[in-house]
């Protein structure tokens, strides 16, 4: 795995035309339920954060293109838990981590469509939140509102977050 990010990490910095499909991917594959919890893209998205600062690529686009990748994941996992129901639960790998669903269950009906926001900044929550609201049948546009203005504050956090430490970084070893 780790090879595997090195090597997205290279692709981007050599490919900047690159970064914003790239980060598209990474962000619909962390945010979609199932996938989530075999990628662990944040890490590549705060390394390409990174690269933000030393001006190899350009915030607007990769920021844009991480936010709608992660709502658009989440707007599939929504889909698929409201299709599928309680039936996703018996489908790999939620088969074999059977506590996330009843922990996402408990976490929308006590928080609500803040919860759809505050499940995003959070590792499996992020993909099964999504697939609860539609088990549960969340209304479908207070769904989709949470869902794109978190994403969008999800993606920016995590590249500004590359950013800083990638400057944090410079001005240390610039001091020492």
């Amino acid at each position: 795995m780790d090879g595997y990010v090195h090597g997205l990490i290279d692709f981007v910095r050599d490919h900047r035309a690159w970064a914003a499909p790239v980060v598209l991917v990474l962000a619909f594959g962390e945010s979609l339920a199932f996938l989530s919890l075999l990628i662990p893209a944040w890490g590549v998205l705060v390394a390409i954060g990174a690269m933000l600062g030393a001006g190899q690529i350009a915030f607007w686009p990769v920021w844009l293109a991480g936010g709608i990748g992660a709502a658009l994941g989440d707007w599939l996992s929504y889909w698929l838990g409201f299709k599928f129901k309680d039936r996703v639960a018996h489908i790999w790998p939620l088969s074999r981590y059977p506590d996330l669903l009843p922990r996402g269950e408990a976490f929308v009906k006590r928080w609500g469509v803040p919860g759809i926001f505050i499940g995003r900044f959070f590792g499996p929550l992020r993909a099964s939140v999504p697939l609860v609201a539609g088990i549960f049948e969340m209304p479908y546009w207070r769904f989709q509102l949470a869902n794109f203005s978190s994403a969008l504050v999800w993606s920016a956090v995590l590249l500004l977050f590359g950013d800083v430490i990638s400057r944090l970084a410079e001005w240390i070893w610039r001091s020492v």
